[in-house]
Parts: structure tokens; sequence; C-alpha cells
């Protein structure tokens, strides 16, 4: 044995007693499904939850259940201090340059609402035009089809290539002095493509003009740095996060929150109210109107603790090990195509079998124990691009295992052999 295929040996010893200890961590990756082990591999749509996530809740429920911001009891005062401290935790995540540029909003939707609502409604004007890509999911399309159609605002769209890459000379050439805003994904849910935002950003700039990504796909799969990347807003969700549903985040520059209207009006958003006129808090609580959802912030703050505890190095480097694999494994199957051939990519395969409709084969492997997404993703004009009606998603995560990937393949033979 040389030395080199000596330490490759130590690497995968080693990366697989981390996924092992790693999977003890989710407890549902125990269910058994048609006499089974799951395999769960639709981790685009929503991650699984560690024990640490859901006791946070818990903890919260049981012991300091109370509204935030509001009371001088202990209660209040305990969870108001939880709340806050999830803030940090996700401004350190993304490494935000303030505690108050992180706003709790419902999930990604809600959050490039608010920003094609408070702030593009209040500066766009007609003739005005959004940049967004041809891969985009819905929540980043019909926000601000809506805001187009509200205030005469164009949308223009960056097309995608063959490879399921965005064309940057179109990109290029569609930066102008009528662009407001630019509107983009950080990674396509459905191709896995990790678009060069950053060079993206740059490019923006260049004309003043800032930019929103999406950052759902991206928050649990790579290390985000919202100061480094130059961002604007930042959006995410806390279930794709191995956090709780119903969460989301808006990172916002402390500048473009500042001036932005008020998104939805209502308690602990306020500062004074009179019928005669209302003063609105101070950031981050003036997005933040209502009796948020408590537990879910201290859930998507644990999550971001447990991420953080492992640490990205390791995240990273086992699910583009789990991809090169798969992507491998699954290209040798005759009549399977894979959708989406990018050159920098996370662990999302789609593909197509032919002769074979993806909802048949999703079937089918649920029937295996196998748990994947089939369908648009979301992403009509995407499918429409690639001359698809639908497609079967296979996404990873960290408590992904190599034979869990085995078994996909076996499965995608089966099926080839049932439907034959």
């Amino acid at each position: 044995m040389n030395a080199h295929t000596h330490s490759s040996l130590e690497s995968d010893i080693k990366n697989h007693l981390n996924v092992q200890r790693w999977r003890h961590d989710f407890p549902i990756l125990q269910t058994r499904l048609y006499g089974k082990t799951l395999v769960y591999l639709d981790n685009a749509a929503t991650t699984q939850k560690p024990y640490t996530v859901m006791e946070a809740e818990n903890h919260y429920y049981r012991y300091d259940n109370a509204n935030v911001h509001r009371g001088i009891h202990t209660l209040s005062q305990r969870a108001t201090e939880a709340f806050e401290y999830a803030r940090v935790a996700l401004q350190h995540l993304i490494n935000a340059q303030y505690a108050h540029e992180i706003i709790f909003v419902r999930g990604t939707t809600e959050a490039i609402n608010l920003v094609a609502q408070s702030y593009g409604r209040s500066r766009f004007k007609a003739g005005d035009e959004i940049i967004v890509s041809g891969m985009e999911h819905h929540s980043n399309i019909v926000p601000w089809q809506m805001l187009c159609k509200q205030v005469g605002a164009i949308l223009r769209v960056i097309p995608v290539d063959d490879a399921g890459e965005l064309d940057r000379n179109t990109y290029d050439a569609l930066l102008c002095q009528r662009t407001k805003l630019v509107a983009i994904t950080h990674v396509s849910n459905t191709l896995g493509t990790i678009n060069p935002v950053k060079r993206m950003i740059d490019a923006a700039h260049a004309h003043h003009i800032p930019v929103l990504l999406d950052g759902a796909q991206a928050i649990a799969h790579l290390p985000v740095d919202v100061q480094d990347l130059d961002c604007d807003f930042y959006a995410f969700s806390g279930h794709k996060l191995y956090g709780p549903t119903g969460i989301g985040v808006l990172y916002g520059k402390s500048a473009l929150l500042d001036d932005m209207p008020p998104y939805q009006g209502g308690g602990d958003m306020i500062s004074s109210v009179s019928f005669e006129a209302t003063t609105y808090n101070k950031l981050p609580y003036k997005f933040e109107a209502g009796t948020p959802n408590i537990a879910g912030v201290v859930g998507v703050g644990a999550a971001a603790n447990y991420l953080n505890s492992i640490g990205f190095d390791a995240i990273v480097g086992h699910e583009q090990a789990l991809l090169r694999y798969a992507t491998e494994l699954i290209s040798e199957i005759p009549g399977l195509r894979i959708i989406g051939n990018a050159s920098n990519k996370t662990g999302i395969l789609s593909f197509v079998l032919q002769g074979l409709h993806p909802h048949d084969i999703g079937t089918f492997l649920d029937r295996q124990g196998i748990a994947v997404r089939t369908g648009h993703h979301c992403t009509m004009p995407l499918m429409e691009r690639f001359g698809v009606p639908a497609t079967v998603r296979a996404s990873f995560a960290l408590y992904n295992t190599i034979s869990e990937v085995d078994k996909l393949a076996e499965a995608i033979y089966q099926v080839k052999e049932v439907f034959k």
C-alpha cells in the first residue's frame, strides 16, 4: 500500500466514523418503512432534525414558555434571552456584521416577499427592471411578478445553458441603469448548481445595483459569509437548516433595512401609537410584528449551533464525496439522464429515466424505503427549459451514506425491470 492509498483509506475511515456519529443525532433515521430502514434523500425539500433542536424547543415550552420583549416576569425574561441568543447564533452562522441585521420571518418565501413589498414597492417605478434567473424557485419569481404588476416594472431573466449554469455574458449585458435589483438563487434547488454569486454581486455593485440571494438551498451545505459576499439581502429557511418549519431569516444590510418601511403593522414593531400617528420600533423589531414563532426561533438557533459544532469543512467534504460517487454510479444506468451537470454543484441529483414517469419511479422507491422528491420542484420554467415535465430528485445531507447511494442505484435498476 503506497502513502497516497494509506492516506485515502484513513480519510475514508474517519469520514465513515463521523457520519455514523452524526446519524445517531437524528432519531427519525431509525424509522422502518415497508420492512426496510428509511433512506432519506429528500433533503432539498426539508432536512431531518437532530435531538438538540427538538430538545431546545421542548425546553422552551416546558420551562420558559412566555411571550418575549414584553414582560418583566422571570419566564418572559428567560424566553427573551433564548430568543435573542438565537439571533446571535444566526448572525455568527452567516457572519453578519450586526445581530439586528437578522430579521425573523416564516421562511425564505416571506423574506423575499418582505423585500419585494417593503424595499421594492417603495422605490421601483414603471420601466425599472428586476433581474432573476431561469433556475429560480417560484418563491423568487412570483413576488417579483406581483411587484412588476403593481408598479409597472419589468422582469428580466438570465438564461440557463445545457449544463445547468447561468449565462454570465447575458447577465453582464442585462445590467444597466434601468436595473434596480438582482434577485438570484445561491444554489439551485433542482440542479444543485452553485452560482458564482460573489462575481455576480461585484458586477451588479459596479452599477450600484443591490443584490438579493435566495440562500434556502445553500445555507446547510456551504459556508455562508454575507460580509465576504457583500450581498445586500440574504434569505433562508430554518427547515432546510436542520431546524423547525415555519421559521426563517432575512439578512439585510443595516442601511437598507433602516430606510425600508415596515412590512406589517401590529404589536412589538412600534415605538408609540396614537390615533394621530405611529412611530416604529428600531431594528430588527420594526419587521417582526406580533408574537413571533418563539419556539421556532429557539430551535433554529440550536440548529445553527449544531452545524457550527460540526464545521462546514467536514460537511462539504462528505457531501461532495457522496455527490461524486452517486453521479458516477447512476450515470452508468442505461436510459438515465441527469438534468444539470454544472462544474460546481452541491449534493443534488435530478434525473429522468427513459420510458418512465418520475412519479412512478418515486412511488416504487418509496416501497423500498427510499424517500426522494418527484415533480417540478417549484421550478416550472426550468423544467420547460430542459424539456421535461418533472424529474426525480435525490438530495444529500450530512447524515447520508455511501451504502444509501448504493441502495438508490439498486432500486433504480429494479424499477427498470419491473416496468420493462
